[in-house]
């Protein structure tokens, strides 16, 4: 499995990347991998206030429909359209083409909140 360490992770298996005021979210190489080939995607509209740590949507695969968790609170301004006609990007590319959301953060604070590649990695047991 891969997990970058230039992101910060959430424990419920999403991540952030953060280009200035921007935060770019999606779910990890680990989430993917157990939800299995993922089917579907219900992403916010552009607009849309996200809340750190609450459901901003759901992720659904041939095994499970699961939550997904936002890592940073925030404005969601792009919505990444390839998912709609093709989710399975999500498996082949969780960190660059299967990103799902950007916002404009919030509170930049909240990134401390967050875990690192060490401190993900220990939760996954990787």
């Amino acid at each position: 499995m891969f997990f970058p360490k230039d992101i910060k992770y959430h424990p419920e298996h999403t991540w952030v990347k953060i280009e200035g005021d921007i935060g770019i979210i999606g779910i990890t190489d680990y989430a993917q991998d157990k939800l299995g080939e993922v089917l579907f995607v219900d992403l916010p509209e552009v607009g849309e206030s996200i809340s750190q740590g609450e459901v901003f949507g759901t992720v659904e695969s041939g095994k499970v429909a699961s939550d997904l968790y936002s890592p940073v609170s925030g404005e969601v301004i792009e919505i990444n359209g390839e998912l709609e006609e093709n989710p399975e990007i999500i498996n082949d590319s969780p960190y660059e083409k299967g990103w799902m959301i950007k916002v404009k953060i919030k509170d930049v604070a909240e990134i401390d909140k967050l875990l690192d590649y060490d401190e993900y990695a220990n939760t996954i047991g990787s």
